[in-house]
């Protein structure tokens, strides 16, 4: 049985083509100003450093108010400033075009838990075995691990939420009008997270943006007018029409007049994680380090994936057979639905589901999809069962994938697989689809976690599939399987 119509053939759906593509228009800022200094520049680091420090202080009061009633050990006042300046090493209270709550908590986890076990060894060195520091540094600890991701993730849900609703926009100006400004100004409109309101460009008085985008307020020798004219706060320089002596001139004004500045490199597809700076002399040169799907990081990537996978098919050996049941008496029909799929390197394998829809003829279904989006989702006539509604809902159709895993022909993190006839159809339509084979398709991936499942523009997802290949860790495939759970929970 065919899970949909589309695994049929191509012929049998229709393209149709989507219309121009045109860059949103820009939301005039309209900043609250008291939002603003709130969440916004350097009060708001200032907010986060007096909270994670209010936070510290009382996880080490509740430490003593737990403890002994007359604890001798005063070293422990050592624990709040040491935990504070391993937070500020780690980036915590710098400048960032957007805040993370998981990277938040991952870096405040180690941080923290690294200032207790100083602390723990110091005053077991001075006080011996007669120090009482155990329990207390265990309740700080954790009092401080439960405070401070507490107050981190209100701080940085408060900032998200006044972006996205625009109430702490910060105008600012592209310099360079081509199809890559064009490109930041559409990236920018459509992720309000980052609090980037795109105004207009910088660029020769003869460049042409793209329709339906800001325009071009002047040269780059007008930055003073424009900056002062429509209260630009920051300037994102993309390849402009310029000499690299205008450039550095345009970036020395920017500066001056206190402007946040940021540069996209020319090779930017070519930078990732591993990018080092190297100097000739005074000159600046990035050592470029790109990954190796074939190395032996991969290697150890894959024979995790096995392990966990067999760990968790033991966990969740119960449940899969409970969903088995399900599936078999909600319609008649095989339990697991098999459908060909392109893997690492373009091998062809079978990839695994339990079945959400009853038999039908996909050939009487019509099925009409934008051409430059991804198949997925729900393809045709609406054919699922309750049970299958619910398991498409929570992703619990996915679990017999891990099968996949073990066989070695999935990971559980990668790019996700497409069926043979979309994959060669898409290879011929777009630039380095192909890219994204040099590595085992995933059970979730970069893409998935960035909102792009089921029917969402093919470009963005491939683009996303290649950056995550480029940017590949061990550290990224945990904070793609942590990101994946809250998608889980809400069904998305």
């Amino acid at each position: 049985m065919r899970e949909d119509k589309r695994s049929s053939g191509l012929d049998e759906f229709v393209f149709v083509d989507a219309p121009p593509e045109r860059i949103p228009e820009a939301t005039v800022p309209h900043a609250h100003r008291g939002l603003k200094r709130l969440l916004e520049g350097s009060t708001w680091l200032a907010a986060r450093f007096v909270a994670d420090t209010v936070m510290l202080v009382l996880a080490l009061l509740l430490a003593f108010r737990l403890g002994p009633p007359d604890p001798d050990v005063p070293l422990l006042g050592l624990f709040p400033p040491l935990a504070l300046a391993l937070l500020y090493s780690r980036g915590r209270y710098r400048q960032r075009l957007r805040d993370i709550a998981i990277d938040n908590i991952a870096g405040g986890f180690g941080a923290i838990s690294i200032g207790a076990m100083s602390v723990f060894v110091l005053t077991s060195l001075v006080y011996g075995t007669d120090s009482q520091s155990g329990p207390l540094v265990i309740t700080a600890w954790l009092a401080s691990l439960v405070g401070v991701t507490a107050v981190g993730l209100v701080l940085t849900v408060a900032q998200y939420l006044a972006r996205k609703r625009h109430l702490v926009d910060s105008p600012t100006l592209v310099v360079g009008a081509d199809e890559t400004g064009s490109d930041i100004v559409r990236r920018l409109v459509s992720h309000p997270e980052y609090g980037l309101c795109p105004i207009g460009f910088l660029d020769e008085s003869s460049a042409r943006p793209a329709p339906g985008g800001p325009p071009v307020l002047g040269t780059l020798r007008d930055i003073d007018l424009v900056a002062a004219t429509h209260a630009v706060e920051h300037v994102i320089i993309a390849f402009p029409a310029a000499t690299h002596r205008e450039l550095l001139a345009l970036i020395r004004d920017c500066d001056r007049l206190h402007l946040e500045t940021m540069v996209l490199p020319r090779l930017s597809g070519s930078i990732n994680h591993q990018t080092q700076f190297e100097y000739l002399g005074t000159l600046p040169l990035l050592n470029l380090r790109a990954i190796d799907p074939d190395g032996w990081r991969f290697a150890i990537k894959y024979m995790i994936d096995r392990v966990v996978a067999a760990l968790l098919l033991a966990v969740l050996l119960a449940p899969m057979v409970v969903i088995a049941l399900a599936v078999r008496l909600s319609s008649p029909g095989p339990v697991l639905f098999r459908q060909r799929r392109i893997g690492r390197d373009g091998r062809e394998f079978d990839l695994l589901k339990f079945r959400t829809m009853v038999a039908g003829d996909p050939a009487d279904d019509e099925f009409v999809v934008l051409a430059g989006l991804a198949p997925g989702g729900v393809e045709g006539t609406d054919r699922r069962t309750r049970v299958g509604r619910l398991l498409r809902r929570t992703s619990l159709d996915e679990l017999p994938q891990l099968f996949n895993v073990i066989r070695g022909e999935m990971s559980l993190v990668g790019p996700r697989p497409e069926r043979p006839e979309f994959a060669e159809l898409f290879r011929e339509r777009f630039e380095h689809y192909h890219d994204r084979h040099r590595v085992r398709s995933g059970i979730t991936g970069w893409a998935q976690v960035n909102g792009h499942r089921g029917q969402t523009p093919l470009a963005e997802r491939v683009e996303f599939d290649n950056f995550y290949i480029e940017h590949w860790s061990l550290r990224l495939d945990l904070k793609i399987v942590l990101l994946t759970l809250p998608a889980l929970l809400k069904g998305s």
